[in-house]
């Protein structure tokens, strides 16, 4: 209860926060709306408008704050009017409507699906050899590492380009961009995880004649399944953002990304906004269900 009220506490100040930078940002533009209509915003002697800071002109004309909390296209969406657009956006139209942001997120939850499984798969890979190889760990670590270096918003579109002249085009692309931002976490966590058996348990499997393999699957497999599963959710989180990032460069028509396209090129900035509360739940979601497989996962192999 404590934590539900510590929580609900936290995100009550987040909001009242919101609002109140609703008003500087937005003032300007209702001042503009305002003087369109003929009102006189500005009293007869005080500075021009544009001569004052938005904090002054908030100070000088309350009467317009609450106009800024219902501008059509405001600079700031206020809380309730991104809410209203996820409500429109999701439980409003048809899954199958190009407007819903259910089918966008399905799209994107695709690519990033497909990125993570190759990733992962990658990542678990390279982290077996590093263990096991003197010569890996002192290869492929390094070069793993300085990848992650690289921004992924200059290398997306360099990715897309190659592998669209090459005819490789739908899914794949994307999905490439979000194995490359996921596969580094599950590489760092299974590389820790299976180092984690400290000497003593590794020396009792040599008294039981126990051969690398049975070590593997017997101690070290068993002993990152909480750090494999730490790296999983960093990694699930990563992957959508590739996801995202990998349809910027495409100009795509379906996915958040496309959203977050759409809501710049028109100034829909409460459209670019649900967008990016759509792909944080749809991460949560993400991450939650991977939360209730590790407790189930551990819990069956008696670690939890």
């Amino acid at each position: 209860m404590r934590s539900l009220l510590a929580v609900l506490t936290v995100v009550a100040a987040i909001v009242v926060l919101w609002y109140a930078a609703c008003a500087p940002m937005n003032i300007k533009g209702v001042l503009t709306e305002l003087e369109r209509g003929g009102a006189q915003v500005v009293p007869e002697g005080a500075p021009a408008r544009r001569d004052m800071s938005a904090f002054g002109l908030v100070a000088g004309n309350s009467f317009a704050i609450p106009a800024t909390w219902a501008q059509e296209r405001p600079r700031l969406p206020a809380p309730h009017q991104v809410v209203t657009e996820l409500w429109n956006t999701t439980v409003m139209k048809k899954i199958t409507s190009k407007r819903s942001l259910v089918y966008h997120g399905w799209v994107t939850l695709s690519a990033t699906l497909l990125g993570f499984a190759i990733g992962t798969g990658l990542g678990i890979l390279l982290a077996v050899g590093i263990v096991h190889s003197r010569v890996m760990d002192m290869s492929v670590m390094p070069w793993a590492i300085v990848s992650q270096t690289i921004p992924i918003i200059a290398l997306a579109p360099m990715i897309i380009v190659v592998l669209y002249s090459v005819g490789v085009q739908g899914i794949l692309p994307k999905a490439i961009i979000s194995a490359y931002l996921s596969f580094f976490p599950v590489v760092v966590g299974m590389v820790k995880g299976l180092r984690s058996p400290d000497a003593m348990q590794l020396d009792l499997l040599k008294t039981y004649n126990a051969n690398t393999n049975q070590g593997f699957w017997k101690l070290r497999l068993p002993a990152s399944m909480p750090y494999l599963f730490a790296s999983l959710k960093i990694g699930i989180a990563a992957s959508l953002v590739g996801a995202i990032v990998g349809e910027l460069p495409t100009g795509a028509v379906a996915g958040l990304g496309a959203r977050l396209l759409a809501g710049s090129y028109y100034g829909q900035t409460v459209q670019i906004w649900s967008a990016l509360f759509g792909a944080a739940i749809l991460a949560g979601l993400l991450v939650g269900l991977l939360g209730l497989i590790e407790r189930a996962t551990l819990k069956r192999m008696g670690m939890s």
